[in-house]
């Protein structure tokens, strides 16, 4: 039923169930939403960050950096309701960013005066690595077929 979107999408077929939740993809999704409305938060009223937004490990300042805000606080808002709704493919693409996150980390740290150089860099490469990993790896509950004791 490709016509069925929306909150229909989410029921599971006649005589099927769907596993229960796992516990990791709600926090995933608490923590897009809280770290949404933190980004959002600091984006308007800390006049010290609103000013400057990183992508790809280079900091972009100004007018640039007002209009690629709501670019981090979109992707976060899809993060929040895709983990909510359990779509498959935040797995995957939610792994891919977070090893964007990984290697702009390195990038920052060797391309910005603020930066730390080399190793602090590749710690957080390696250290944001493992949870892309980990996202990889997950996957979301397949619906399966209703056990009703008859074989």
């Amino acid at each position: 039923m490709a016509l069925l979107q929306g909150p229909l999408a989410r029921v599971p077929a006649a005589g099927r169930r769907r596993d229960p939740r796992p516990w990791w993809a709600t926090g995933l999704s608490l923590f897009c939403a809280i770290t949404l409305v933190f980004l959002i938060a600091r984006d308007v009223f800390v006049p010290e960050v609103r000013d400057t937004e990183v992508w790809f490990g280079f900091e972009l300042h100004g007018w640039l950096a007002w209009l690629t805000a709501p670019l981090h606080w979109l992707l976060f808002a899809v993060g929040a309701w895709a983990y909510a709704s359990l779509r498959p493919w935040v797995w995957p693409w939610a792994s891919v960013y977070v090893l964007y996150i990984a290697l702009s980390h390195l990038v920052w740290n060797v391309s910005s005066p603020s930066g730390g150089g080399w190793v602090p860099g590749l710690w957080q490469l390696v250290g944001l690595t493992l949870p892309a990993v980990a996202l990889l790896w997950a996957r979301p509950p397949a619906p399966q077929e209703k056990c009703d004791g008859a074989t």
